[in-house]
Order: C-alpha cells, then structure tokens, then sequence
C-alpha cells in the first residue's frame, strides 16, 4: 500500500487486507510503503501489523517500487490506502494469478463507481481517453489503465524494469507488460468514495499530460511515424500535381504559394519520420523499447554507407535543378522572370537538397546511436 498521510484511513485498509489473508488461508505480509507522511501513518502501520517501509524520493512510483523490492512472496497485490478499494473483496484477483496470468488489472468501469467515489472529469473523460490510446497505441485490452487496484507476480515485476516516479507507473506497468508479452488479464472491481477528509493526491490536469506524455513516448509510431507519413503523402500529392500548372477548383486557384507549402509539408514529414527512427534506436539501446524483427531489419537495409549515397544523389539533383534555374535566369539575361514557371523549378530544388542534406545527417546520428546494438 503507497501511503502519504493516511491516517484517518490506513488501519481500516490493514485491517481488511489481513481479515482476507486469514480467511482465506494465504500466507502473506502487508507492506505500507510511507511517501513522507507527517500524520503519524508510519506509526498505525506499525501498531496495525503491517510492515513498514520508507520511500525517500518523492511520488506513487516511487512508493510503489520500495513497497515492490521489499515484498517477499510469489504474487504482490497493489492498492491505494484510502479506502477506496476493497481489501476484504481480493478473491478474483488471487484466482487469476493462481490461473498463471502474470498481471491482473482491476476494471472500475465494469465493476462500478460509486457515487463521488471519482471526479466527474476523471470518469467521463479522462480515464476514458486515455485507457483508449493506451488500446490503441499498444494493441491493449484493458479498460481501465488507471486502477490503483492490481496483482503482479513477483517474476514479472523485475522483468518489467519499471522507471516512472508519478501517477505515470500506472501507464508504465500495463505497456511495458504489452511490450514483453505478458499474460494480462482484468476483474471489475467497485470503486468506493475514498474515506479522507483531505483533497486526494491527484492533480487533474498535470498527471493527465504524465499519462498521456508515456503513452506517446513509449509509442513512436503514433508520435512521430504516422504523422509524418501522412504529411509526406499530402506534400508530395499537392507537389506533383502543381508542377504541371496551377490547379483551378470553381474560383479558387492553387499555384506556387500552395506548391512552396506542400513542400514545406514534407520537408516537416520528412523530418518526423527522421525522428521515429533515432528515437526508436534510442529507445532500444537504453532498454525503453524491446528489439523487434523490424528494428534488426533496419541495420540490414538502412546503414551510414547507402544513407550517405542516397542524401549525396538527393543533394546532386536539388543542385541539378538549380543549375538548370539559374541557366534559365542567364537566358533572360539575368533580368525579370516568370515566377509562376521559375518556382515550379526552384522549390522543388531547395526542397530535394534540404531532404538530401538531412538524409545525410540522419545516417551519420543514426549509427552513431546504432552503435551499441550493432557490431558493424
């Protein structure tokens, strides 16, 4: 159990959590992991039975992880002690570890929130929001990303190498189990008004962008690849459609200042797809992602060697059209030109040598970083 100042309701959690182990037979230990408290929870804990132990560094991961390395038994159950979940109610999550899953979730959707047992804001939209990009971005199940309420056996917690400090190890815990393929599963579990007559430790909007900041960190491919995919395709349909001419739609008219934007669409697209890849070298090299078969496949195809070749054959043809702009500039005699035709030349070519330069840059700081994952 995280504590930070739980006085008023602590005992009763102890109390509920030790009934359930006694019922039911379990041999097993309370951990109150204190975050600081200054209303004498250290000291309930000790008089409750549990064991205490003491987190130095600020935050619920932080609680979390202390309260994780000093537990000793095969499966560690997690909750808030505040009253707001059941201890006493623990059956389900007991008989799905037993089952050989090796993290069990609690679901307050499916199991009910009671009434002000959550923010209206939390309910409706940011649980909501959130546990759908952690489904989406991490091909998850899970419904409720958020539960304070949850069991992990004691092997898959080291696997899992958790880092975060914040309300974010909640985040963490299910995506990286997505990302080693862990055996996850879920149990509706009520969500009960929390006993404290203090304000709750969550604050809304700063641990709303924690969780929503990892679920985009730890997932490139929503952050930084189909973005610039998408700006690639727009910037490139545009481009070469106006490189034959204005584009006329009923009154409107699309010419050069449109063709100089698409460009810019992906030059900027470019540049995102740049970024996927750096970060996901990053992220393996530092332990943040796990290998795939894509990521050993990318030193196979792209190394510094065809990099260089291909941004030095993009910078020559961006040259190649500017030399054949400015022939075109020194057949009229270095005076006026007809910018409309003029442009159609000139964009494309500042455009294909920026790329080429970037490509050429991009190889270099890609093996640079590649060079702990690859012998070569």
């Amino acid at each position: 159990m995280p504590c930070l100042n739980e006085a008023e309701t602590l005992a009763v959690c102890i109390e509920k959590a030790r009934g359930f182990l006694d019922k039911n037979q379990i041999q097993g230990e309370i951990i109150v992991a204190d975050n600081g408290s200054q209303d004498g929870s250290q000291s309930i804990a000790v008089n409750s039975g549990a064991i205490l132990t003491e987190a130095s560094k600020k935050g619920y991961g932080e609680a979390l992880k202390v309260g994780f390395e000093k537990a000793s038994g095969q499966y560690i159950i997690m909750g808030d002690a505040d009253n707001s979940y059941d201890f006493s109610a623990l059956d389900e999550f007991v008989q799905k570890m037993r089952s050989g899953n090796d993290l069990v979730i609690g679901n307050r959707f499916k199991g009910g929130i009671q009434k002000n047992a959550m923010p209206f804001l939390h309910q409706y939209v940011g649980n909501p929001v959130l546990s759908f990009l952690g489904r989406l971005f991490f091909k998850s199940t899970i419904g409720d990303f958020h539960c304070g309420l949850r069991a992990i056996s004691a092997e898959a917690y080291q696997k899992l190498n958790l880092n975060t400090s914040g309300m974010e190890f909640a985040s963490e815990m299910i995506v990286k189990a997505h990302l080693i393929n862990l055996k996850i599963t879920e149990v509706p579990t009520i969500l009960y008004p929390d006993g404290r007559s203090r304000k709750p430790h969550l604050k809304t909007w700063s641990d709303g962008w924690r969780h929503l900041r990892f679920l985009l960190l730890y997932s490139p491919n929503w952050l930084f690849l189909f973005p610039g995919v998408l700006l690639i395709s727009i910037g490139l349909g545009l481009s070469v459609a106006l490189l034959f001419g204005p584009i006329h739609l009923s009154k409107i008219t699309f010419d050069i200042h449109t063709l100089l934007y698409a460009c810019a669409f992906v030059i900027s697209g470019f540049q995102f797809v740049l970024f996927y890849g750096l970060t996901k070298v990053f992220a393996v090299t530092q332990g943040l992602l796990l290998k795939s078969q894509r990521y050993t496949s990318f030193f196979k195809i792209i190394n510094l060697e065809r990099g260089l070749i291909l941004g030095f054959l993009m910078t020559s043809l961006g040259i190649g059209l500017s030399v054949y702009g400015f022939s075109i500039w020194s057949a009229k005699g270095f005076g006026n030109l007809e910018s409309s035709q003029t442009l159609r030349i000139v964009i494309p070519a500042v455009t294909i040598s920026i790329l080429g330069l970037q490509t050429v840059l991009f190889s270099f700081f890609f093996s640079i970083l590649g060079l702990k994952d690859n012998p070569r």
